[in-house]
């Protein structure tokens, strides 16, 4: 099968969506099927063989964040050369509704087509102001797929029609299988505890993180926390309390395999995140790499742990109960253990072996709905032209 798959996120910075793009299209390539990926990408960025620069892209704020995009004449042109050369039995979209090359190539495109919904916003400006845009290609979309209910109470609510919900895909052997850095690994007077996402927004929650540690550090004063993920540690720890700078390690960012020896190697791993959520790669994968979760309670993440038994919750925004959930598995490594063993269960129902199958389930469905649709009007038109049925 020829796939063209389309990623409105650059992949000058890592992300979720990127990942998913990244690991789908590599899954379909391991099995035989030809995939193109189109993404914005920076000229001097090194790409896989398999996906095609839309350009550079532009930082945009969107969903509390900040995304690159590309949109525009030039985009067009790239993306409707992307299409006539790719030739694709099956047209996979990302984030159709986000003004960028996906929206673009949902209005040049023709033949089957899937959508994957990624975002959970119930209140979206910048989707209200895009959808009359792209409201008339909507129409186009043949399977919908959302990665979460989160996502798919954002189709229902904005977009209309409904989603089939097939979660974002984990590779569970690459994190099961990393083994503990010594230099990462706690001991009891000296825990360590895990935090990885973009430190500078503040939506990943590490001022709740902050917050959280004067009260912690009283009872366990050797805590190390192990900060991964791009930003500056000078601005994000602007006012922060001595000791509580003292106590984080800042590693930049990690490579994917540095990713897994260290969700691996935590006591701990707390994801303090206040919202925009719609799913929780990164759970998946700390449960995947045999972690014990701490996680805030938004709804996203209460489905991924299974309502806390695949991971322990705590209320949303509230350094009080982050301390004291945090307390409470430090001091009891035979739940921290219970609970990492049910997480590593829970990961593998995200592995890509199922996830994959499923998108291809939805992939198959499309392009036999749009022979069936053919072979109809064909049909109709030659009943028509013999003057109908006798």
């Amino acid at each position: 099968m020829r796939v063209g798959i389309v990623c409105p996120y650059s992949f000058d910075v890592p992300g979720g969506v990127q990942f998913h793009v990244r690991d789908l299209a590599e899954h379909f390539i391991g099995q035989g099927h030809e995939v193109s990926v189109l993404a914005p990408a920076d000229s001097e960025t090194a790409l896989p063989e398999y996906v095609v620069s839309a350009g550079r892209a532009t930082a945009v704020r969107y969903n509390g964040s900040v995304a690159r995009l590309n949109f525009g004449p030039v985009s067009a042109a790239k993306v409707n050369r992307w299409l006539d050369h790719g030739e694709f039995d099956v047209l996979h979209l990302h984030e159709p509704v986000t003004p960028s090359i996906s929206v673009l190539a949902l209005m040049a495109a023709d033949g089957p087509i899937v959508a994957t919904f990624h975002t959970s916003m119930l209140r979206s400006r910048t989707m209200q102001t895009a959808y009359p845009i792209v409201r008339p290609s909507l129409e186009k979309i043949s399977g919908r797929i959302a990665v979460s209910e989160d996502a798919r109470r954002t189709v229902t609510t904005h977009v209309g029609g409904d989603a089939v919900v097939i979660p974002n895909g984990v590779y569970v052997d690459r994190f099961e299988h990393a083994r503990r850095r010594a230099q990462w690994t706690g001991t009891p007077t000296r825990p360590t505890i895990a935090f990885l996402g973009r430190m500078g927004e503040p939506r990943k929650g590490l001022p709740v993180l902050a917050a959280a540690l004067p009260a912690v550090l009283d009872a366990v004063p050797g805590l190390r926390v192990l900060v991964a993920g791009p930003g500056d540690p000078a601005e994000v720890t602007e006012g922060m309390p001595d000791r509580v700078v003292a106590a984080m390690e800042f590693l930049g960012a990690v490579s994917d395999e540095d990713k897994a020896v260290l969700l691996a190697s935590a006591d701990v791993y707390v994801a303090p995140n206040t919202g925009g959520e719609s799913f929780g790669i990164i759970l998946i994968e700390a449960m995947s790499a045999g972690a014990c979760v701490l996680a805030s309670d938004l709804s996203a993440f209460w489905r991924v742990l299974d309502g806390g038994t695949a991971g322990a919750l705590f209320r949303n925004e509230d350094p009080e109960d982050l301390a004291a959930s945090l307390l409470t598995l430090l001091a009891e490594p035979d739940r921290r253990r219970r609970l990492a063993t049910a997480g590593q269960a829970r990961a593998r129902q995200f592995d890509w072996s199922v996830v994959a199958d499923r998108i291809m389930a939805v992939y198959e469905t499309v392009i036999e709905g749009r022979m069936a649709a053919r072979q109809g009007a064909r049909t109709g038109w030659t009943r028509l032209l013999r003057g109908g049925d006798r």
